[in-house]
């Protein structure tokens, strides 16, 4: 398997997705770290990730939406169905290497805390339950923007069922309160105010287990067909 991360995580630099998304990521982020945090004299890291987890929702299927989708239309989707190894194996994969993706771009954000450690000292237990909160919130997002991909050959449908997905997740809690813990958005603004939840990271991993596993019973189906 992990030679198949490898050649996944690879293939985002080999073609410009790695870059873009990177670059959008850091683009948005800089712009709320002067709006949010600049602006007002603050010296709140958290601040930042507030806005960033909205557009979380449009640039993850940046990195998802070839996935699986891809690979059925250049016809190499034969090769990873009959390869040795197993379908639970290729998920994870391509799951774990776009994790590694946002775990860069988060890592990219501490240049942000090292400037505001010249003005003073950020909450380090804020810091640290946001950028949780933050990765849990991504991780999820992959999980089932790598599910959209698996059930189309088009790159752009695949996007555009994973971002209109989470923008629906948004409205839940309008229609009805006891629909709160179906707001993945809703849940992460907790972890920016130091809320570090267990129900609502267990429901995060269940979530991501739940869309991990859907799309290995989806390629099972497909392998099994041919």
């Amino acid at each position: 398997m992990l030679s198949v991360i490898k050649k996944e995580f690879k293939s985002y630099f080999l073609s410009p997705i790695g870059y873009v998304f990177i670059g959008l990521f850091l683009i948005t982020f800089s712009i709320f770290f002067y709006t949010d945090v600049v602006a007002y004299g603050s010296t709140n890291f958290e601040y930042i990730f507030y806005s960033g987890a909205t557009v979380l929702t449009f640039i993850v299927p940046v990195l998802t939406m070839r996935s699986f989708s891809e690979e059925r239309k250049t016809g190499t989707e034969q090769l990873l169905l009959t390869s040795p190894l197993s379908i639970t194996s290729i998920v994870l994969a391509k799951f774990i290497a776009a994790t590694l993706i946002i775990i860069i771009t988060e890592l990219c954000t501490f240049m942000y805390f090292a400037i505001l450690c010249f003005f003073g000292m950020p909450d380090l237990l804020m810091t640290f339950a946001t950028l949780l909160g933050f990765l849990l919130l991504a991780m999820s997002y992959i999980s089932f923007g790598i599910l959209a991909s698996s059930i189309t050959e088009n790159q752009i449908i695949a996007g555009v069922i994973t971002i209109g997905f989470f923008v629906a997740t948004w409205f839940l809690p309008n229609l009805s309160t006891s629909l709160n813990n179906f707001s993945l958005i809703n849940m992460y603004s907790k972890f920016p105010q130091g809320q570090i939840d267990i129900a609502d990271t267990v429901t995060f991993v269940a979530f991501i287990v739940m869309c991990i596993v859907l799309t290995i019973t989806v390629m099972q189906r497909r392998k099994s067909v041919r």
